[in-house]
């Protein structure tokens, strides 16, 4: 066996399970989807402007801004570190800080206790109930994908 054989034989070891697994993911529930990362939150500065919904940011209300849920998708966020829940809607479109997975209004950020450091590792779960509105099929996959990449790397 030559070099270059060696190589792709390498590649085709790791990249075919990868593939697999990665084309049994749309079929994953939407009530299943619960994703790990870090919030933030912002407030005073953006209160009033309007997100990328269409809404008027309000820093009292218990939104987030997050990158590929749809409008409407209701949240359970976990602030792991203290074990506090809230509630929130995502209005708006963010973070667009690297490493970061959500954007939490200032109300939000307050019940999950996180004000004084301004970021905390959570733990995110779609509520899935008649009167929510699921996410789409691609924001489960990539979602999903996201949290594959970051496990294995």
């Amino acid at each position: 066996m030559t070099r270059g054989e060696s190589v792709l034989v390498k590649r085709r070891i790791w990249i075919t399970p990868f593939l697999l697994f990665c084309s049994l993911l749309p079929f994953a529930p939407a009530n299943a989807m619960v994703a790990q990362g870090v919030a933030s939150y912002y407030g005073e500065r953006f209160n009033g402007r309007q997100t990328a919904s269409g809404e008027r940011f309000n820093m009292n209300a218990l939104t987030a801004a997050h990158k590929t849920l749809k409008f409407g998708t209701r949240l359970i966020v976990t602030n792991k570190t203290n074990g506090r829940s809230v509630e929130v809607t995502v209005n708006d479109r963010g973070p667009y800080v690297r490493g970061r997975t959500i954007d939490l209004s200032k109300a939000a950020a307050r019940k999950l206790g996180m004000l004084g450091r301004g970021v905390a590792p959570v733990e995110l779960k779609i509520l899935n109930d008649d009167t929510a509105k699921t996410p789409s099929r691609s924001a489960l996959t990539v979602a999903a994908a996201q949290q594959i990449m970051i496990d294995l790397f």
